[in-house]
């Protein structure tokens, strides 16, 4: 059962800080934001919605900023978050480059419809990527099995022939239970040592 497409999760692997911080970490000082009350005003409340394609991103945080930043608008507070949550691992992608066409390679991430096409065409991923799927294009997200079925049905693989590769533990776990091969990814062994392991298993 050969493996076809490599899956690539986003936050966490395609992108990560260099220094491991929170892409917020510098809000308040910057913005004066209060990362906590962001927190719990808008992504407590408003984020599954946005996250599932239910709601836009600029329309909740016109609703929410008035309890938190009053201050600003939409547009200024999510051209900082992008802007500040876009640190490439280039390490990571050259990895991936030395492959040599090896797999197909496609971007599989939990993203609302606005920073997903700023992650596929200003952070240039399209040209390195032959797709994107990601949550609020299909209504559910990662660990979901509705995704990883709608995934494997749009690509036309059967699901042994996708591999995801990811940082987080749950989401290997649920693409294994729809059949897909998965390999954790924390950046202590190469790209080539988790397809391995992912394969093999």
């Amino acid at each position: 059962m050969t493996v076809r497409t490599l899956m690539i999760d986003v936050d966490g692997v395609v992108i990560r800080h260099p220094e491991g911080l929170r892409w917020d970490h510098d809000i308040e000082a910057d913005l004066g934001v209060d990362p906590a009350r962001f927190q719990s005003a808008f992504f407590a409340i408003h984020w599954p919605d946005v996250m599932a394609g239910r709601a836009g991103l600029h329309e909740r945080l016109a609703l929410a900023l008035p309890d938190f930043a009053p201050h600003l608008t939409p547009e200024a507070l999510t051209a900082y978050w992008f802007s500040k949550d876009a640190h490439l691992d280039q390490g990571f992608l050259d990895q991936l480059n030395a492959l040599g066409g090896q797999y197909g390679l496609h971007l599989a991430t939990v993203q609302e419809h606005l920073r997903a096409a700023y992650i596929w065409n200003a952070l240039g991923l399209k040209d390195r990527f032959a797709a994107i799927h990601y949550a609020a294009d299909y209504g559910c997200g990662k660990p979901d099995p509705a995704f990883f079925e709608a995934v494997a049905a749009r690509t036309g693989h059967a699901p042994h022939e996708l591999l995801l590769i990811d940082d987080s533990p749950r989401n290997v776990d649920a693409a294994k239970a729809c059949g897909w091969r998965a390999g954790l990814w924390d950046g202590t062994r190469s790209v080539a040592e988790v397809i391995k392991e992912a394969e093999a298993g």
